[in-house]
């Protein structure tokens, strides 16, 4: 790749935008190899109160004095061309590069790369194949996408050959890495904004599949996963619920949908019985994954099964946040049609009075793309009620509103803000029932606006 040797080159870093999440583990994998690092950022935060215990300098704002002494500035793909550092770095002509190049080019410095791909899915399982690896002895260095309790944060630093990262499709960054090991969990209609339809998804699918130099793993019953890699010359591993693939799930089992249970198969032979934390069968599909890759790496079914039972998640998928009043509250990332309809039946099955669904659509796009597949998801709960659409990068030229969302889904209640949900959500619900804020934006914030209602209420 373009810029491969450009690290051989210098010592001192500036990232633009150091607290991001996405920049955090990179500067913080960089500073253990002997960089010298630097950033700025524009507001504190967890995530930069821990890059500065690392006594990395920060600076609060963005100025082009900033990049002082920086050979090579890292910029997140929020950062314009017009932002005063970017423009000061190419005045000067330091090199800048945007953060999914940089991510290809640590992971290109690991032996073992582990690419973790997928329209859904892909931050749980990252964290469950960190944790097993990290709990098997294999000391990996990892980038995950949300917060991953078992390490205290998003990133790990390990002293091995092997770094386990997520490989995200939007805008193609994944195309920026060439893994040892590559795992597309699922190939489904997302970032309609971008690729503008599934061939086009599929199409990218199979390039980033075709820069794997080891091994594919791959969800075999996902038929829109195995016809985009139809071509593609690798090793193919697939895994699955169908005794077909290398593999497989049997003997299925759940406690009220909260303790997944089944039979680890591999080509016909049970390797280990596999309990999970997590619920829902689309973790066991992750978990799947994991061990498919766990295994390939020379894992054992013993450590595999052993972590994967003491995987709880991570943060903003299915976290329970509190139960006040014997109200359970929890917080999920989900915005995408199939990933709402995988949680919501994960929660209707968990034995709650009453389900409700806080959603909070994410885009324009996507929410006007998907509305009918949308609205079928949000049939599920017992109460769906839902926001206004949160725009992120996007101007209203769709002309749909979260009332178009709710006119599809009877009994569903639109409201706008969070206040109103959360007065609407607390003076209805009852002990027993459980209250799910979902989306990928800021609903979090409106699920500890519900959390501190209720204590307020009950404790």
């Amino acid at each position: 790749m373009k810029y491969d040797h450009i690290l051989e080159k210098i010592k001192r870093i500036h990232f633009i935008g150091i607290g991001g999440s996405g920049m955090c583990p990179l500067a913080e994998i960089l500073m253990s190899e002997g960089f010298e690092i630097q950033g700025s950022d524009m507001n504190e935060g967890e995530t930069l109160d821990k890059i500065k215990g690392y006594g990395i300098p920060v600076f609060m704002g963005h100025k082009a004095e900033n990049i002082d002494g920086a050979e090579l500035v890292v910029y997140s793909a929020a950062v314009k061309e017009n932002n005063p550092e970017r423009a000061e770095a190419v005045k000067r002509g330091i090199p800048c590069i945007e953060r999914s190049v940089m991510l290809g080019i640590v992971c290109r410095r690991y032996k073992r790369s582990i690419a973790i791909s997928g329209t859904h899915g892909k931050t749980s399982t990252t964290g469950m194949l960190t944790q097993v690896l990290i709990g098997s002895g294999f000391d990996p260095s990892a980038i995950i996408g949300g917060k991953l309790p078992f390490i205290g944060g998003n990133s790990y630093v390990g002293h091995s050959d092997i770094i386990v990262c997520e490989a995200c499709e939007y805008v193609d960054t994944f195309l920026e890495l060439t893994p040892f090991v590559s795992v597309i969990l699922n190939i489904d209609a997302d970032h309609l904004d971008y690729f503008k339809n599934l061939d086009n998804i599929k199409k990218s699918f199979k390039k980033f599949a075709e820069q794997t130099t080891g091994a594919l793993i791959l969800n075999g019953d996902d038929e829109n996963t195995m016809d985009a890699v139809k071509d593609v010359k690798a090793v193919k591993i697939t895994y699955g619920f169908n005794s077909t693939n290398d593999y497989y799930a049997e003997n299925i089992s759940a406690d009220k949908g909260v303790h997944e249970t089944f039979d680890l198969m591999h080509n016909g032979e049970k390797l280990t019985t596999i309990k999970l934390m997590v619920p829902g069968r689309h973790n066991i599909y992750n978990a799947l994954a994991t061990a498919a890759t766990a295994y390939y790496l020379g894992a054992n079914a013993k450590e595999i099964a052993e972590n994967l039972e003491k995987f709880g998640g991570v943060h903003r998928r299915f976290e329970i946040l509190g139960k006040p009043g014997e109200i359970t509250v929890a917080d999920d990332f989900a915005h995408h049609p199939t990933e709402l309809t995988a949680t919501l039946n994960a929660a209707m099955n968990m034995g709650f009075n009453k389900v409700w669904a806080v959603f909070q659509p994410h885009t324009f796009s996507r929410t006007a793309m998907l509305l009918d597949d949308f609205a079928e998801a949000l049939k599920i709960p017992d109460e769906a009620i839902i926001s206004e659409i949160l725009p992120v990068r996007e101007t209203n030229t769709y002309n749909i509103y979260s009332t178009d969302l709710g006119a599809k889904v009877p009994n569903s209640k639109c409201l706008d803000t969070f206040e109103e949900i959360t007065d609407y959500v607390c003076e209805n619900a009852k002990a027993g029932d459980l209250i799910l804020t979902m989306g990928g934006g800021n609903v979090y914030m409106c699920a500890n606006m519900i959390l501190k209602k209720l204590k307020e209420k009950y404790e």
